[in-house]
């Protein structure tokens, strides 16, 4: 009889049966074999729901098939963020095992524990939350933010991480050699942005930064509460209010003016404005927000900059069929639109 777990290839990205074994003799519990399936909805490191033989769920990372840039897709990096998160107020899926063989399955990856919950990732994951659950998601999503920058690097075992200053500087030199890299078609407006950024850097506050922050990197529990943080592929230490200005910056409300993006969660009925993040978090982080504006503007240049290098990824066939291309391309497509947001708001800032 032949062996279904050599028969079956795995979805891209996975080699089923070095995977399997290597999964069977390093995470406690797991029952051999393990079936293997895309999780669609990452857009930068590929997801998998691993599943045993007595019905257990894990989730497995690992960086795209090809196309990695220089200093991204860190599986190391991600697993140590989620290791030292693990214990603290915010909440992770827990880490189980981490393999920097590339031997395995052509890179490294991390296996951790799967969190069930709604990921509002589009109005329709919105809609499935009970309009007082919607209230308590904006606050908890606070909540977990406010906790993530109260922690000490030192304290979680990421103090050697901590670099005091040259955080804004470090970040904008990586976005535009990326996008560079990209090969976008707005580059000249993006080395506009880029620079109008660079000339404004405000004083660098500190803190842990997790670079993705926003609710479709979150699972809700049914009454709002957050049961996990996802994608830390971006995290490090620095200016705490990168975090705030990125979530400020992807958080839609319904009278938006129309633009190129689909209308998101945050635009069904029950979530709260920009306005009442930005204040829940002053008041439960005591910090400053006067370079908010800052920080919102670096966060749609930096949009952009992702966006271009997504659309080139998934066309160079680097990220696996998930689905997801026509909606890389749309991204891409919001590449000026973002960068134009982001000069109009550092020139009003400047008023």
């Amino acid at each position: 009889m032949p062996d279904a777990r050599a028969a079956d290839p795995g979805p891209p990205g996975i080699d089923a049966e070095r995977v399997g074994e290597w999964l069977a003799t390093h995470v406690g519990g797991l029952t051999a074999p393990v079936r293997f399936a895309l999780v669609s909805g990452g857009r930068s490191n590929l997801t998998y729901r691993v599943t045993d033989a007595a019905g257990a769920v894990y989730a497995l990372r690992r960086p795209p098939t090809g196309g990695v840039l220089e200093t991204a897709h860190d599986m190391g990096r991600e697993w140590r963020f989620i290791s030292a998160m693990a214990g603290t107020a915010v909440p992770v899926a827990p880490p189980l095992a981490f393999c920097d063989d590339a031997a395995v399955t052509g890179a490294p990856f991390y296996v951790m524990g799967f969190v069930d919950g709604t990921v509002l990732a589009d109005r329709a994951a919105a809609e499935k939350l009970a309009p007082e659950a919607r209230a308590s998601a904006c606050e908890n999503l606070v909540d977990v933010l406010a906790a993530l920058h109260a922690l000490d690097p030192h304290e979680v075992g990421l103090g050697d991480m901590v670099r005091r200053t040259g955080f804004a500087e470090r970040q904008l030199r990586r976005w535009r050699h990326q996008a560079h890299q990209s090969g976008a078609a707005y580059l000249p407006l993006l080395d506009e942005v880029h620079d109008m950024l660079a000339a404004r850097v405000p004083k660098q506050g500190t803190g842990i930064v997790h670079g993705d922050y926003r609710p479709g990197n979150l699972a809700f529990g049914p009454d709002g509460t957050v049961r996990a943080v996802f994608d830390w592929e971006l995290a490090t230490s620095g200016d705490a209010l990168a975090d705030l200005g990125y979530t400020v910056s992807t958080w839609q409300e319904p009278d938006d003016p129309p633009g190129a993006a689909p209308l998101g969660p945050t635009t069904v009925p029950g979530f709260a404005s920009r306005a009442d993040l930005a204040g829940r978090y002053a008041r439960l982080s005591g910090r400053d927000l006067s370079d908010l504006p800052y920080w919102t503007a670096f966060a749609h240049w930096r949009s952009a900059c992702i966006g271009a290098g997504v659309q080139a990824r998934y066309l160079a066939g680097h990220m696996a069929d998930d689905g997801y291309l026509a909606e890389a391309r749309e991204r891409a497509a919001l590449g000026v639109e973002l960068a134009e947001k982001a000069r109009a708001g550092l020139r009003a800032d400047e008023i």
